[in-house]
Formats: C-alpha cells, sequence, structure tokens
C-alpha cells in the first residue's frame, strides 16, 4: 500500500480566508496526485477556522471520489486543560507530514508554536498570514 502524502493543517480559530486554505489544499493534492500518493489532511478538529475550513474542502474533496482522508486530533482539555492545544499540535507534527500548511493570523500562538515545531522536525511548512 502506498504511503499518504500528510499534509499537517495549522491555524487560526479566527482564520476567515477560506480560499486560500482550499487555494493550499488544492496544491498539496496535485503534489500528492503528481507523486501517486493519496492525501491525507492532518488536523486540530478545531470547529471553526482553519482546521474546520480545511476539514470541509477535504470532505468535498472525499466526496467527490478523491483519494483523500481525514484525521482529526482533537484536543484533550479535560485532561490537559490550557496545554492541551500545544500537546496536541506536538503530537500531529511528531506524527510526521510532508508538509505543514499554517494559517496565522494576528500572530496566534498556537498556529505559530505548531509551524514551528515543524519546522524543527524537518517538515517544510508554507505559511500564510492575516
Amino acid at each position: 500500500m502506498t504511503e499518504p502524502y500528510r499534509v499537517l493543517i495549522t491555524g487560526s480559530r479566527d482564520w476567515q480566508k477560506v480560499e486560500v486554505v482550499r487555494f493550499a489544499l488544492d496544491y498539496a493534492f496535485c503534489e500528492a496526485a503528481h507523486t501517486g500518493r493519496p492525501l491525507t489532511v492532518v488536523h486540530g478538529a478545531c470547529p471553526r477556522g482553519a482546521d474546520a475550513q480545511a476539514a470541509d474542502y477535504a470532505n468535498y474533496l472525499i466526496s467527490r471520489d478523491l483519494p483523500v482522508k481525514t484525521e482529526p486530533h482533537p484536543a484533550n482539555w479535560h485532561i490537559n486543560g490550557k496545554r492541551a492545544g500545544f500537546i496536541r499540535n506536538a503530537h500531529m507534527v511528531n506524527l510526521g507530514a510532508d508538509v505543514c500548511l499554517a494559517f496565522i493570523k494576528d500572530g496566534s500562538r498556537g498556529a505559530s508554536h505548531t509551524a514551528a515545531l515543524a519546522e524543527q522536525a524537518g517538515i517544510e511548512t508554507r505559511r500564510w498570514t492575516a
């Protein structure tokens, strides 16, 4: 079985530029297709912002019978408290990815931290800011 082309999404909860997320995912899908690998969209399962936009678009691609999967990683706020987002983000980076797409609004601490962790892990990181 072919290893998926893993795209790690990190972004601000108040990211509003849906078209930017879609463009970035379309480009990643084309990269995956060029390598003959299915696309897996890894995200933090935030119900709004960049995570939600990426998940919605990935689900749209899935509905078109394209080789795409989603891999949500919700933060465990009950167990980890205020650090839950940072713990979840580090876990997603540690799982590995081919590329990290970072959508950072107003210097979002969580998204900026995840993008930095991805870069430190040797994952190509593409940033968009607003």
